[in-house]
């Protein structure tokens, strides 16, 4: 990336190109710092929906900081075998797929894709999920689940432009969540560089 810097700014003079290369490198510090504290928060949790609402409420993004999930339709990808032995499932037993949009105010903080056992939530949960835009983690927290994380995955590179558009995405977590030592969903969830972004407030 420097050399793309340095590249850009050789029209300017001297002291404008050192500059704007100080000012990409504070970005791109910036930009990685920012994706390591949020990464870490996740990591350490046991649901993003409650990491995401917080972090929604520190930077100001909405004067309402609750997340709303808004489905993706026309979607639907059924379970591979290792994902039905980690929710320890048989081939036959029903495991249900939902993709969504986890949006703060105009901020699409990241997609989801969730493999979920409705066998083991209750009924007023599933349709919860089936006809409403609150976010998983929010349906299932009296369960009070744990959540084993499987992969962390960084997406963005630093020698991919200082700073990530609100679209790009930034890394991606897979976990499985429990309740009671029984696991009863798989999420693949991939965040994007909204998560940056700061309101007025």
């Amino acid at each position: 990336m420097a050399g793309l810097a340095t590249a850009g700014a050789l029209s300017l003079p001297a002291e404008a190109q050192s500059q704007q290369i100080r000012r990409e490198a504070q970005d791109e510090a910036g930009t990685r710092a920012v994706i390591e504290t949020l990464s870490a928060r996740l990591l350490a949790a046991p649901s993003a929906t409650a990491v995401l609402e917080a972090w929604c409420a520190e930077r100001g993004l909405s004067a309402d900081p609750r997340l709303v999930a808004v489905r993706v339709p026309g979607i639907d990808k059924a379970p591979s075998p290792l994902q039905r032995e980690r929710l320890a499932v048989g081939p036959d037993e029903t495991v249900r797929y939902r993709r969504v949009r986890l949006t703060c105010g105009a901020h699409v903080l990241s997609e989801a894709d969730n493999w979920y056992v409705p066998g083991r939530l209750t009924p007023e949960m599933n349709a919860a999920l089936d006809g409403t835009q609150v976010p998983f983690g929010a349906v299932v927290r009296p369960l009070k689940p744990s959540r084993r994380n499987l992969s962390l995955r960084m997406l963005w590179r630093p020698e991919d432009g200082a700073v990530p558009g609100p679209d790009a995405p930034l890394f991606s977590v897979e976990a499985v969540l429990s309740t009671g030592g029984v696991p009863f969903c798989e999420v693949a969830e991939t965040y994007t560089g909204a998560v940056l972004a700061r309101g007025d407030r």
